[in-house]
């Protein structure tokens, strides 16, 4: 609700007034720039003395729109509570209630979109429009999106506006849609403009403004999805998602809003001129800033991700290749990658050179060290060998141990080929007690998957006696340090109140180290030492473990899906929790434990449970029935179990377990750890890391690398042996199949012929019983004829 009017509110509006109307005397009428309006009055927003409007000059102009009367602010107010309880008894009713929403909105959006209360009911509004409904938004906008950008409430607004009309551009595209659901005769009549011109209208706005647009507190949002929106790339990445909003973000939404936004999911098809549009964007962005004012800008905490952005864009969309300076004209402005590293690759080798101080000044800088990050994982194969080979890879064993550069340093270990991989871990093995201490979790689960996926077996084996010797001498060690459970579960709850209220940097740290410990099992070697240490907590800490967070029982749930060569592992692990069964099944996080187990089957030598421990789990599942009803934790786990079918018809619970025997079989046989040996002895190929390496192998190391030519041609001889095994096993099951049928119908057969001859011979027997009858009837009939 607006302030009550006071007297010192009202002595403000008096002199804003007196400006209005005094003449301008004290501005230079050359500098000043003159109203949209002035000539032609054209205000299509309601009455012009309440939506007073100036500009101001300079980056911070901006524009007042007005306040909405007392009435209008309540049924807005009334209406956003509405469509966020969804509380309609059809939906043809809230249909109704969005038209009439729609009505009482036209001519007030932009008091809607720029007022504290009401700009939640505008990005409500947005997400539920239809195609006719956006473009009427883009055309109420238009002529103040350089204003409505900057402002805190309305770029909100404006972000939701762009990010739901990207996929009506790719409709178009096939075939021009025109959507007038809803609009009334007046607007029908009207000619319609496509959404790609309404979007490039928005940018004629906001050119020449884009320097200071790209720090601007909330125009950098905005500017960062028109960026997406006009290159195509996916809208629901999660790399695009960190670079299009800050983490303090209010998330609106309202119901039916994910089936609208299905339209703009995926990649989607970008007319010409978009690409254009974006190209003359990242050019003029950046535009006549020299190498301190990038490095500035690399270092602001708002500019910053937008350059990440249009250095991503910059590579991918344009490929990124630098070129050389005799192949481009003289007039040409060079792109944000030639500005970054000037004279790169060749300069690169140059300590003292602009290209390499601005690597070393920014992998250290918490802030740059995110451009250094996108640098790393999209710089072409040419620039990224020189970066490896002068800056990287010499200074790797110092990178991972710092707090800051240990994520750009994750990058590059990500792009390695194998044999710059096997160097780095030499160089980084003798330090992984110390990175252990550190808590750099997730630079060693990096280490970790790309030994595994470049079949870097002797160095798994030298990171894994580091990690053993970074977290203690006995097996149990190997968990409690890396889930942080040190200390006893007293000692935690002396320091706070709640033992599973941790700080943010401790549940990173304890996030970091479960999903090491996850990564660890999917390896066929480490594997067993996480099994082995779980086997060797205590219960205490094992419940710890499944009732923490949802990283520390996925520790869980990975090693009991893991086939173990210690047969006894799943069954030791579950006798350890068998008296808590009904407390688990309850518990937020320990109940994706319980649904885990009923995944495993009952018979194999590497991966199984026995029936009777089934059952029992089952029976103490059943005895607690009531308590699991009152929970969803308890009725997932009931469900998953089948507690119905169990508690009626016993013997179909049966018959379900041994299918899912039948099921799980062929996996439990199947090896599931990177690195395990397949039936023919060689090992497995990963599918999803070869596809990782062979595109950047291409990219980084050309012909260089010819070893991993004969993994790949190895990889290919597996799968075609693979598939033959498959087909035979499948010949196998299927000659089977028709031999079973084959004696069924046999079986039949005999039956059938067996049950023939029993009626035919009884047929007989009624026959002669009826001849010795109808003969004695005879005999007894001549004997009365005698007499």
């Amino acid at each position: 609700m607006p302030k009550p009017r006071t007297k010192r509110g009202g002595a403000h509006e008096e002199r804003k007034r007196k400006r209005h109307d005094e003449p301008e005397v004290n501005f230079d009428e050359e500098t000043k720039r003159q109203r949209r309006d002035d000539e032609d009055n054209g205000n299509d927003y309601g009455d012009v003395d309440q939506e007073f409007s100036y500009r101001q000059d300079g980056p911070g102009e901006k524009e007042f729109f007005g306040m909405l009367a007392d009435d209008e602010q309540e049924y807005f107010r009334r209406a956003d509570e509405m469509l966020e309880l969804n509380q309609f008894p059809t939906p043809d009713e809230r249909d109704m209630f969005l038209q009439s929403v729609y009505r009482e909105a036209k001519g007030k959006e932009l008091k809607v979109a720029s007022s504290q209360s009401c700009s939640r009911l505008m990005e409500r509004l947005i997400q539920l429009a239809d195609t006719a409904q956006k473009k009427q938004l883009f055309e109420a906008f238009g002529g103040h999106f350089l204003s409505l950008v900057q402002h805190r409430f309305a770029s909100h607004c404006c972000e939701a506006l762009f990010l739901r009309s990207a996929g009506v551009v790719t409709q178009e595209l096939a075939g021009f849609v025109v959507d007038t659901k809803g609009a009334s005769l007046d607007e029908q009549q009207q000619p319609e403009s496509s959404m790609e011109h309404l979007f490039l209208a928005t940018l004629d706005e906001l050119e020449g403004s884009l320097g200071y647009l790209i720090t601007d507190r909330f125009a950098s949002h905005a500017l960062r999805v028109l960026l997406l929106v006009l290159s195509g790339m996916p809208l629901e990445e999660q790399s695009s998602r960190t670079l299009l909003k800050s983490k303090r973000k209010e998330k609106i939404t309202v119901v039916g809003s994910t089936e609208a936004d299905a339209q703009n999911r995926g990649k989607r098809a970008v007319p010409a001129s978009f690409t254009m549009a974006a190209n003359k964007i990242m050019r003029d962005s950046v535009a006549g800033m020299d190498a301190t004012g990038i490095q500035v800008l690399a270092k602001h905490p708002i500019g910053n991700p937008i350059l990440q952005l249009i250095l991503e864009l910059d590579l991918t969309l344009n490929k990124g290749e630098a070129k050389e300076e005799g192949d481009k004209a003289e007039n040409a402005s060079p792109s944000l990658l030639q500005q970054l590293l000037p004279g790169a690759p060749r300069s690169l080798s140059d300590a003292s050179s602009a290209a390499s101080e601005f690597v070393n000044g920014m992998i250290y800088d918490q802030i740059g060290s995110r451009l250094i990050e996108t640098l790393a994982t999209h710089a072409p194969g040419k620039i990224f060998k020189a970066l490896n080979q002068n800056i990287f890879l010499p200074r790797i064993q110092g990178y991972v141990r710092n707090d800051i550069s240990c994520y750009p340093a994750i990058r590059v270990l990500q792009r390695l080929g194998k044999d710059d991989l096997a160097k780095a871990v030499d160089q980084i093995a003798p330090t992984v007690p110390q990175l252990v201490s550190k808590a750099r979790y997730n630079v060693l689960a990096t280490l970790f998957e790309r030994c595994a996926a470049r079949n870097i077996n002797d160095e798994t084996k030298k990171l894994m006696k580091g990690l053993k010797e970074g977290c203690g001498s006995q097996p149990a060690d190997l968990v409690t340090t890396l889930c942080s459970f040190s200390a006893s579960e007293d000692e935690e709850k002396k320091k706070k109140k709640d033992a599973q209220q941790l700080t943010k940097n401790e549940y990173a740290v304890q996030s970091h180290g479960a999903n090491l410990l996850t990564t660890l099992l999917s390896i066929s070697g480490p594997s067993k030492g996480v099994q082995e240490s779980i086997l060797a907590l205590p219960t205490d800490l094992v419940l710890r473990l499944a009732n923490t967070s949802l990283p520390t029982v996925t520790v869980l749930t990975t090693a009991i899906a893991t086939p173990s060569s210690n047969s006894t592992f799943q069954k030791g692990l579950i006798n350890t929790i068998m008296p808590h069964i009904p407390e688990l099944a309850t518990s937020q996080y320990g109940h994706n434990l319980i649904n885990a187990i009923a995944e495993i089957p009952s018979k194999g030598k590497d991966w199984s449970i026995p029936h009777h421990m089934k059952d029992k789990i089952m029976t103490a599942l059943g005895a607690h029935e009531s308590q699991l009803r009152e929970s969803w934790m308890g009725r997932s786990v009931w469900r998953t179990w089948k507690g119905d079918m169990w508690k009626t018809r016993r013997f179909d619970w049966k018959n379900w377990m041994k299918e899912l025997d039948e099921i799980k079989a062929p996996a439990a046989a199947a090896p599931k750890n990177k690195g395990d040996p397949k039936a023919n002895g060689e090992r497995r190929a990963n599918k999803d890391d070869k596809g990782a390496e062979e595109k950047h192998e291409n990219a980084d190391e050309g012909g260089e690398n010819k070893d991993e030519e004969g993994d790949a041609e190895e990889d290919k001889k597996e799968k075609k042996k693979d598939k033959k095994e498959k087909k035979d096993k499948k010949e196998k099951k299927e000659k089977k199949e028709k031999e079973e049928e084959k004696e069924k119908k046999e079986k039949k057969e005999k039956k059938e012929k067996k049950e023939k001859k029993v009626s035919e011979a009884g047929d007989e027997q009624e026959k002669k019983k009826k001849k010795k009858k109808k003969s004695k009837d005879e005999d007894v009939e001549m004997a009365d004829a005698e007499e």
